[in-house]
């Protein structure tokens, strides 16, 4: 302001109030740290944190670095964190976005791994972010105002505009140009999106126009070693670790799970032994060496403007994710590599090394145990069927399920025909019809059967035969990245001769997925006689009747290998390393089916309820052949079905 000005006002009342609030409105915001804005402003409500309240990073204070180091002032332009759940990350980011929204406005990115995902994270994390902060919700219009620039995947504010979008969509990646971008999950991103490149690099040349002043911040949990981005970034920065004092000898450490120690079979006894002094550090240290942390580099950045944190659940707040938990975690996950690979990434924030290697099939041979042909053993409850359509015969396996995923070969059988003759499928329907005695005398019809459609020239015959079964078998189709077992089936239409005869739902199978899990279970040793220990949850029983030499070597046909893929990424794919693999495609469709009645969710008390109504005698019948096609099996009293009218 002038001189001329500020006495011309000086001589009106109350000029010294009109000059005094000029200057305060002229003056520049002063410099915050992202940490320092969300102490001062960032509120948490009750609908999206299980600690309402004002936000404290001294809660989480080795979240303090990380966002500060966000913050415009910070000289790094690449921030990865590598990290467990449970620890607070995804805040961390959000607070990020607030900060911009109101302290450092312009154009903003943030990148979930799905478009889908991308909606949800702005419904529940987001919207609520804008709504329990007050000086956010000042900034962004309601999204019930016309013209309010407040969409679903779109924010806009003074001075900037954040578009959240997913990993899987080239032309949200390429949408705008953005300063500052928000990279989460990148694990979960696809390798190659839209044969249009590695999603990260699309995003983060969004940013180049920025210069220097530009910023990304690349979060997610680790997977799978050799194939994780994040693991990749992380390495290529000065990889900190937080390190915590020993509360006996002050010695300064980074948190290892090998250090925990406690009693077997009781989780309750456990501590953590200082690397030192070998001193016993109770959870209740935890709180006072949380706050005396402090990040160490452990590595020489190959960027000296990319910084990498580290950080697994074990660092976790009291109230939050205990050690205690982690200890009981560990010991469940014991025999299940898949429930391992989830510890692994989730608390410990590490990747999970895929060995791919097939179980020997000679070892399976030896194990194998004796049963009467045509039964099944006490612990299965449950049978399914597996089919693979074959050009000159299908081929089919029933298995039986029972408690801790335990499973039971029940039969393995060959239907030799044309798959387009009506004869062929009219012995799978017979077979399918039949039942196998239980140890109990009780007779067990199939519940379901999952039949592969995968082969084009025979994917019509298959859906006419499913869709002929009355809900008795489902039509499956093998899909490499999905991460589950099954995923929601699609409805399909079913053509033939031009007419459309009705649709069928196809159920997608992650076969990349079961054949992991697969593997794993079959690798489970076999307890001795002499220790009496019961078998491992997710053990795979073999009968010498039904499983010969050929069938081991075909259920250990596939080997996991890693071959370069697009972008200097590796891709870890199953290859055959025999001809034949009938036996492992039969064995992965029948546990799809098994999954798709949802026995992954059934509760220990329905499994009893199973097995009490096989403990009851069995019917007075007359002798029925085990495997007679005209055979109709007859339902034990309280026996549940899973799909009504199927189990009999």
């Amino acid at each position: 302001m002038s001189d001329s000005v500020s006495a011309e006002l000086s001589g009106f009342d109350g000029a010294g109030d009109i000059l005094q609030a000029w200057r305060q409105g002229m003056a520049p915001e002063p410099l915050l740290l992202v940490s320092e804005w969300a102490d001062r402003h960032r509120k948490l409500g009750s609908r999206g944190s299980a600690e309402p309240g004002d936000w404290r990073t001294s809660r989480t204070p080795y979240l303090k670095d990380i966002m500060d180091a966000l913050s415009p002032a910070h000289p790094a332009r690449r921030i990865v964190f590598m990290k467990g759940a449970q620890v607070g990350g995804t805040e961390c980011g959000n607070n990020w976005i607030g900060y911009v929204i109101h302290h450092a406005p312009g154009p903003m990115m943030a990148v979930q791994p799905t478009t889908e995902l991308a909606k949800r994270f702005s419904d529940q994390r987001i919207d609520t972010l804008i709504e329990e902060t007050p000086v956010l919700k000042e900034r962004v219009a309601p999204a019930r105002s016309r013209d309010s620039g407040n969409r679903q995947l779109s924010k806009e504010f003074l001075g900037g505009v954040l578009v959240m979008t997913g990993a899987n969509s080239a032309v949200g990646l390429r949408s705008m140009s953005a300063r500052w971008l928000f990279l989460d999950e990148i694990d979960a991103y696809p390798g190659d999106v839209e044969e249009e490149g590695d999603p990260v690099a699309l995003v983060e040349a969004r940013a180049r126009t920025f210069g220097w002043r530009r910023k990304a911040f690349l979060v997610s949990t680790p997977k799978i070693a050799g194939m994780s981005r994040i693991e990749r970034e992380y390495e290529a920065t000065d990889q900190r670790r937080f390190f915590l004092p020993c509360p006996h000898c002050g010695t300064m450490q980074a948190l290892k799970f090998e250090r925990l120690r406690w009693e077997k079979g009781d989780p309750r006894t456990v501590h953590y032994e200082c690397e030192a002094c070998d001193g016993h550090i109770g959870e209740q240290h935890k709180t006072a060496m949380l706050d005396a942390g402090e990040w160490r580099a452990t590595a020489v950045a190959e960027d000296p403007y990319a910084i990498g944190f580290h950080l697994s659940a074990l660092y976790s707040p009291v109230g939050w994710y205990s050690w205690e938990q982690a200890a009981r975690d560990w010991d469940a996950a014991q025999g299940n590599d898949r429930e391992l690979k989830t510890f692994k990434n989730t608390v410990l924030g590490e990747t999970w090394q895929e060995t791919g290697d097939a179980p020997d099939w000679q070892r399976l041979y030896d194990r194998r145990e004796t049963w009467t042909p045509g039964t099944v053993p006490a612990g299965c409850l449950l049978l399914t069927a597996g089919v693979d359509v074959q050009r000159d015969r299908l081929e089919v396996s029933v298995w039986g399920w029972g408690r801790d995923r335990q499973s039971w070969l029940a039969d393995h059988r060959i239907l030799p025909g044309n798959p387009f003759e009506a004869q062929l499928w009219d012995d799978l329907r017979a077979m399918l019809g039949e039942t196998w005695e239980h140890e109990s005398r009780h007779r067990l019809p199939l519940s379901l059967a999952a039949i592969d459609s995968g082969d084009g020239m025979t994917t019509a015959e298959v859906y006419l035969f499913v869709r002929g079964t009355g809900g008795r078998a489902i039509a499956i189709k093998g899909q490499d990245g999905l991460r589950a077992a099954v995923g929601l089936p699609s409805p399909t239409e079913v053509k033939r001769g031009g007419l459309r005869l009705g649709g069928l739902k196809v159920w997608p199978v992650g076969s990349s997925f079961l054949k992991g899990e697969t593997y794993g279970w079959l690798k489970l040793e076999r307890p001795t006689e002499e220790s009496g220990d019961p078998f491992p949850a997710g053990f795979i029983h073999l009968p010498m009747h039904a499983a010969g030499e050929e069938y081991c070597r075909q259920i250990t046909a596939e080997q996991l290998v890693a071959r370069a893929g697009r972008n200097g990424f590796r891709k870890l794919e199953w290859v055959k390393t025999r001809e034949r693999n009938e036996a492992l495609d039969c064995r992965l469709y029948a546990r799809a089916a098994a999954v798709a009645l949802g026995v992954e969710s059934w509760t220990d008390d329905r499994w009893e309820k199973l097995a009490d109504a096989l403990s009851l005698p069995p019917p007075e019948t007359s002798p029925t052949p085990p495997h007679a096609s005209s055979s109709v099996g007859t339902r034990p009293r309280g026996w549940i079905a899973p799909r009504g009218g199927w189990l009999r």
